[in-house]
Parts: structure tokens; C-alpha cells; sequence
């Protein structure tokens, strides 16, 4: 059909344009070459690995950058909030495949497998918000920090770690008083048999690891010149790993 339209346009030409085949042909065979710039692939591979891994805190190996006594106490700090927060997982997880076998296998589950878990989860709370504050893991409302110059800010997030350490610091005053009153009371658990101050223990114990943690980052934020959300947390949004040191 082409050739027909083509050989009646071009009757009695001299010149004709060429026939719309080899106009397809030379457009199919000669493409257009994109400048693309090359990526480099270790760019790439890199910014694979840190996706993946770029939520992994990894506690073993965690080293404190306040000098002295601070630095030891910072150290200290995050080894307690490890091995609470390692024990009261494990022991939940085994709590609660322990209920299920006996419930579903045996016939008889345990009758202190919910104090237990309650327990637990009393544990992992407290020591889950000094963990959350020394990682800057908190919820936060940033909008009008953000909007603020750099200086500015640093002079709002001392001032927001003080009176966040100070809260934290009352919060112990007043869950020890609670603590307290239900010693005196005497009370016990139904299926354990043990007082119940022994489960609230962790309530002071986990504010106290808060405001000792967000008294240091107002420390670290004076001392610093940078912007610091923690200990070892730097202020800002990006996702890379060297965010968090």
C-alpha cells in the first residue's frame, strides 16, 4: 500500500523522497543515544547495604563519645538497657511457647504464664524508653524546631533534654513513693505468691535510666558542636548509616 501512495506521488519527478520502508528502516536502525551518565556500582551495592541494615543497632559493641566519668556512665547505662531488655524478651518468647505446648499438647497450661508475662512486659516498658531516648527513637514534633536556624535549635534541644531529664526525674520521685505504698501494703501475686512491688520495680528504675540519658544529651549537646537527638544520635533525617555513631 505505501508503495503504491509512493510510486503515484513520485510519477513524473525527477526527485522523489525515498520510500517510507527505508524511511523505517533508517529510523528503527539508527536510535537515538541517551547520554546517560555512568553509576558507579560500589555507589550502588552501598546504598543497597544500607537499606537493609541501616534500622540494625548493634549494643555490644557500643562506645561512648563523652569524656570521662560521663562516657562510663553513658557505657554503663546502655549494657543495663541490653540485658534488660535481651532478657525480658527471651523470656517472654519461652513464657509464652511454654503455655502453648502445655495448653495444646498437654492439656494443661501454666497458671502463672500471664503474671509472668505481665511482668515482663512491665520490664521491657521501662527499659524500652531509656533505649528509645539514648537511640533518639522518641516520637517527636519537630515542625517548628526544624524551621529554626542552626543555632537556634541547638539552644532548643539543650532546653528540651533539660526539662525532659527533669520530668523523667520527678516521674522516679513519684513512682518510688508508689512503690513504697504498695510495699507497705503487702499485697501478693494470685498465682505466684510474690509481692507485687517485685513487677513495678522496673517503673523507677526505667525513668531514672531516662533522665540520666537525657541529662547526658544535654551534656553532649553543650559540649558538641553539633546537634545531637542523643548520645549518639545526630539531629536530621537521613536514612544513612552514619547518622547514628
Amino acid at each position: 500500500m505505501l508503495d503504491r501512495i509512493w510510486m503515484s506521488a513520485c510519477h513524473g519527478w525527477p526527485v522523489c523522497v525515498p520510500k517510507p520502508q527505508s524511511l523505517l528502516r533508517s529510523v528503527t536502525m539508527r536510535p537515538e543515544k541517551e547520554d546517560r551518565p555512568e553509576v558507579d556500582q560500589d555507589i550502588i551495592a552501598a546504598a543497597r547495604t544500607t537499606a537493609v541494615d541501616s534500622d540494625d543497632i548493634d549494643d555490644s559493641s557500643y562506645v561512648s563519645s563523652l569524656p570521662g566519668i560521663l562516657g562510663v556512665i553513658d557505657v554503663a547505662i546502655a549494657r543495663i538497657e541490653a540485658i534488660l531488655l535481651a532478657v525480658g524478651v527471651l523470656a517472654m518468647a519461652v513464657n509464652t511457647m511454654a503455655n502453648v505446648v502445655g495448653r495444646f499438647v498437654l492439656g494443661q497450661s501454666l497458671f502463672f504464664s500471664e503474671e509472668v508475662n505481665r511482668a515482663l512486659i512491665i520490664l521491657i516498658t521501662f527499659a524500652g524508653i531509656s533505649y528509645a531516648a539514648r537511640h533518639g527513637r522518641h516520637i517527636r514534633m519537630s515542625a517548628f524546631f526544624d524551621a529554626l536556624p542552626p543555632p537556634l535549635r541547638k539552644l532548643l534541644m539543650i532546653v528540651i533534654a533539660v526539662v525532659t531529664s527533669a520530668a523523667m526525674f520527678l516521674l522516679t520521685w513519684y513512682s518510688v513513693d508508689y512503690l513504697l505504698a504498695q510495699m507497705g501494703r503487702g499485697r501478693l501475686l494470685p498465682a505466684l505468691q510474690v509481692p507485687v512491688w517485685w513487677i513495678i520495680v522496673w517503673a523507677p528504675l526505667g525513668f531514672f535510666l531516662t533522665g540520666l540519658q537525657y541529662a547526658l544529651t544535654a551534656i553532649k549537646n553543650i559540649i558538641d558542636k553539633d546537634i545531637w537527638l542523643s548520645t549518639s544520635t545526630l539531629e536530621g533525617y537521613s536514612d544513612d548509616a552514619e547518622e547514628e555513631v
